[in-house]
């Protein structure tokens, strides 16, 4: 959630972003879906439609890069230009983070220094509970997954080739492999219908992928691999062994590399949930082609630190993606506060995991509430940092520009949700809003949703019921 100051409110001046998983009531209003003369089972993506060729000093890259700035990250500089902030986060100071050795002020392997690559891999045989220990000469360290989401679109395709990927998404993954890999995404287009007993809102299944990759090759574009986010982001969705089992074996048939982001794999919060990481699995359908990425961003709150770790039993992949770090490395003083702070198992699992987990846990139970409160239904697996919540009677038309001017409303009243546009969602009325922040800042945030939703003018008439049933595994 973020939130910024609201100057004429006696309240804390804040802009909350509530930005957002599974939850509750999803069964009891029916989707509302836009008339389409056929059905959307997969969509091609094509990022330069928006923009427009005259008057520019750019090149066509560098009018894309600037569309990117100028219209996708517009919620998140308003909220930075007003943000509400009571007090400093303190920053890392346990004494041995910050020494500088002559070592670490030189030019290091682009890999990564070794002593990090394999804490790197102690610490995810660790965490992802792999069979074997797994491998420093299989690691690569960059700053950030953004940068290894462009590396790897660069080095595993050709330009104009594309992934597969189950939306909605997060959906700044459509500039991470575009801006540098001229790369596309194929959007295997989920919906929330619950359609049987085994079934659940917005589920991906084997079916859903062939078609869409039937779907592209038919259109002339080549796929190259399969895109997966577990824990699921804006979703929460997780993935069952046996599930990702059936992904994997799909890529087989197919030769295509999947591309495993694992960024919320500690944030689970709901211990019932079971998390099992791809790397956990006792034997890959194809290793060579399988890539699995993690960073501290999510699971630690330190996304301004830029760490961010590929594992790939490729070798030719992991040299590949090496030499793209001679622009995407990290300092060596970065490298060691890192590694320190991985090696720091014991802090790990016994103060921040545990302190980390209740935290959300409390969190989202606080906003969960206060949306059954409000009649809201909305999705929430107990993973990650956000609720996926629908707001669909809120439209006055099921339309994409309706939900704009919705999130619009909501942005004036100094408050950040994402729309489900810009993760690719096909139905409009669906909102992400993130939980993970101090209580008071959610209970002025949940205040500010509240004004804006009871303050709509008009409101969806008579949305058709339809069944209810509660997704399993979900705690509400």
């Amino acid at each position: 959630m973020a939130t910024l100051p609201k100057k004429e409110s006696r309240a804390p001046n804040t802009c909350l972003g509530l930005d957002t998983n599974y939850g509750d009531g999803l069964e009891r209003e029916h989707s509302r879906k836009p008339d389409h003369k056929r059905p959307e089972h997969y969509g091609v993506g094509d990022p330069t439609t928006p923009f427009s060729s005259d008057g520019s000093h750019l090149s066509s890259r560098g009018r894309i890069s600037k569309w990117f700035w100028d219209l996708a990250e517009e919620g998140y500089r308003t909220y930075h230009m007003d943000e509400y902030d009571e007090d400093k986060n303190p920053n890392l100071s346990q004494s041995d983070m910050l020494q500088v050795k002559p070592s670490l002020l030189q030019y290091p392997d682009w890999r990564g220094h070794l002593f990090l690559r394999e804490e790197v891999a102690r610490f995810l045989s660790f965490y992802c509970r792999s069979p074997a220990p797994l491998k420093p000469e299989n690691v690569v360290v960059l700053n950030g997954c953004a940068s290894l989401f462009s590396a790897l679109a660069t080095v595993l395709c050709e330009v104009g080739e594309a992934f597969l990927i189950p939306a909605p998404y997060y959906g700044a993954i459509t500039q991470h492999v575009y801006l540098y890999g001229n790369v596309q995404l194929v959007c295997v287009y989920l919906d929330s219908e619950v359609t049987g007993l085994d079934t659940r809102p917005f589920q991906l299944t084997v079916e859903k992928l062939e078609v869409a990759l039937q779907g592209a090759n038919a259109e002339g574009v080549k796929v190259k691999g399969l895109i997966l986010i577990n824990p699921q982001n804006p979703l929460g969705d997780i993935y069952s062994p046996g599930e990702l089992r059936e992904y994997l074996e799909f890529a087989k048939r197919h030769e295509l590399h999947v591309v495993v982001d694992e960024v919320y794999m500690l944030s689970v919060f709901e211990e019932s949930l079971g998390y099992h990481s791809v790397l956990s699995l006792e034997r890959l359908p194809d290793p060579q082609r399988t890539h699995v990425m993690w960073a501290t961003s999510k699971d630690f709150g330190m996304s301004g630190l830029r760490f961010g770790t590929l594992y790939t039993e490729n070798r030719d992949v992991a040299t590949a993606v090496a030499s793209l770090c001679r622009y995407h490395g990290l300092s060596g003083l970065v490298q060691h506060q890192v590694a320190q702070l991985l090696q720091d198992r014991d802090w790990i699992n016994q103060v921040y995991l545990p302190e980390n987990h209740a935290r959300l846990k409390a969190a989202h139970a606080y906003v969960s509430g206060e949306l059954r409160a409000l009649g809201i239904p909305f999705l929430s697996r107990g993973a990650g940092f956000f609720i996926w919540v629908d707001l669909r009677k809120y439209l006055p038309k099921a339309t994409f520009e309706e939900e704009r001017l919705l999130w619009r409303r909501f942005l004036d009243k100094k408050v950040l949700l994402s729309f489900g546009k810009a993760f690719e969602c096909k139905e409009p009325g669906w909102f992400r809003l993130v939980f993970s922040d101090k209580a008071h800042r959610l209970r002025l945030g949940m205040q500010r949703i509240r004004k804006v939703l009871t303050g709509t003018l008009r409101v969806a008439e008579d949305p058709p019921s339809s069944r209810t049933q509660e997704p399993r595994g979900q705690h509400i």
